[in-house]
């Protein structure tokens, strides 16, 4: 990931900061950027309800600056015309086409607060300016100058940002790819040394599992940077790992909370005290108690491909992932066993079921012509990767062989398993895939106290 250069050092001066949570009005207690995503801005009245939430901040005495991103629904729909206008249409006028949508609602959302009597002004990404690469439609940060932006929080406007989108090096307008609004309120939290980042959505914050499948899953108060990593590369769907991975090199803290709450009531923490709702991702330092685990993921429809007696020579896993990377297939876990002799070697890794079939077209393809040696290739779907995730893992020994015990003792067969140093995941028949979720949350304590 490019570092963006205006971000350098936010770590070290952030330490300078109080990271303040509440207070009274006329005293600046802390700077935050907000972000609001689609659900949070689908009609007028939602970005009102968001704006709300904007004005209560500003009243406790904060500095604050929103990033926003585009009404529900509204880029599929940007993106769906351009594709009606050209199958091949130029990337450049994609993203003027596309990234219109934030545009709409940072207007929008400065004209409410003006409303509600908060100086505000919408700044397009151009405008800050934010600098990216010029790989349009994917196009990553480089460089953000938050001397604007800081004026006028110290002045006391509230500047109103659009995510997902900046500008390349040849002044044209560039969006930055899935997840790219988080990302867009991550760096400028850096980029003006905010104190905390708060990412409002649809959910009150990161639950230790699915609260569909385990109604007694609980809100997490705090977790750490790595954790959030691991959990929404996982399939947890709160944050995008693109954004966390930011937060985490620099140093912002993140909030995740729910722009539906009602604005005006008091600020409860998650265990019902008084304090800032939501889930706090910080470094691993700030958190007192740690949980052994601390959540448990699932992500469905993997499917598993093993190549049998493959020939076993210098490049042939590069060959292999190789000729899968160049058609675009994601390969996820990874297992390698060697035969006794040395010469041969199964190799079995999992791919989305969407991709299955193309991979074994592929695979086929580099057997036939001799890119890869194998005898035979074998592979099905409908598999389910399950995860248990927590930095107390690090210090404790056993956690993987009690996971394997608690499916076990369920009935569930393990096809495949793979281990990192806070991290646990196994791929199992996904028919078994709730019931084995349900077994190791409550196997690892983290059902909810008062349920």
């Amino acid at each position: 990931m490019l570092i963006p250069r205006a971000l350098c050092g936010m770590a070290r001066s952030n330490k300078k900061r109080t990271a303040g949570f509440g207070g009274s009005p006329g005293k600046r207690l802390a700077r935050i950027v907000v972000k609001f995503g689609g659900t949070s801005v689908a009609t007028v009245e939602r970005i009102r309800q968001s704006a709300r939430h904007v004005k209560r901040e500003v009243e406790a005495g904060n500095e604050v600056c929103v990033v926003v991103s585009a009404m529900s629904g509204k880029t599929n729909e940007l993106v769906g015309w351009v594709n009606e206008a050209s199958a091949f249409h130029d990337a450049r006028e994609y993203d003027a086409v596309v990234a219109s949508g934030e545009q709409v609602t940072a207007g929008l959302m400065a004209i409410v607060l003006s409303e509600m009597g908060i100086q505000s002004r919408s700044f397009a990404g151009w405008q800050v300016p934010i600098k990216t690469d010029d790989a349009h439609g994917a196009a990553r940060i480089v460089d953000i100058d938050g001397t604007e932006l800081d004026k006028r929080m110290k002045d006391g406007w509230v500047p109103v940002i659009t995510g997902f989108q900046g500008i390349s090096p040849h002044n044209r307008i560039t969006t930055l790819g899935r997840g790219g609004s988080d990302t867009s309120a991550v760096a400028v939290a850096a980029a003006v040394n905010a104190d905390r980042c708060d990412i409002y959505t649809d959910v009150d914050g990161v639950y230790t599992t699915d609260p569909r499948i385990v109604p007694k899953a609980q809100r997490l108060s705090k977790i750490s940077f790595e954790e959030m990593l691991e959990m929404a590369s996982l399939g947890a769907k709160v944050l995008m790992i693109r954004s966390v991975e930011m937060a985490m090199a620099h140093k912002v803290r993140l909030l995740v909370r729910s722009s539906f709450d009602d604005p005006d009531a008091p600020q409860l923490a998650p265990d019902g005290t008084p304090g800032v709702p939501g889930t706090l991702v910080c470094d691993e330092d700030e958190i007192m108690e740690k949980q052994i685990v601390s959540g448990v993921t699932l992500a469905k429809a993997e499917a598993k491909i093993t190549l049998r007696d493959v020939k076993d020579n210098p490049g042939v896993a590069a060959a292999i992932f190789g000729a899968l990377a160049d058609e675009g297939i994601i390969v996820d876990m990874i297992v390698q066993n060697i035969a006794d002799d040395g010469a041969t070697t199964d190799i079995t890794f999992t791919v989305p079921d969407s991709e299955y079939d193309k991979a074994i077209k592929t695979l086929q393809a580099a057997g036939t012509d001799k890119r890869i040696e194998y005898a035979r290739i074998s592979g099905s779907k409908g598999g389910a990767k399950i995860s248990v995730v927590g930095v107390g893992m690090r210090s404790h020994a056993g956690v993987a062989s009690s996971m394997f015990k608690a499916l076990a003792d369920k009935g569930i067969n393990i096809q495949l398993i793979t281990t990192s140093e806070i991290k646990t995941s196994v791929l199992i028949d996904e028919q078994y895939a709730e019931l084995a979720v349900r077994a190791l949350h409550t196997y690892y304590g983290l059902d909810r106290k008062d349920a």
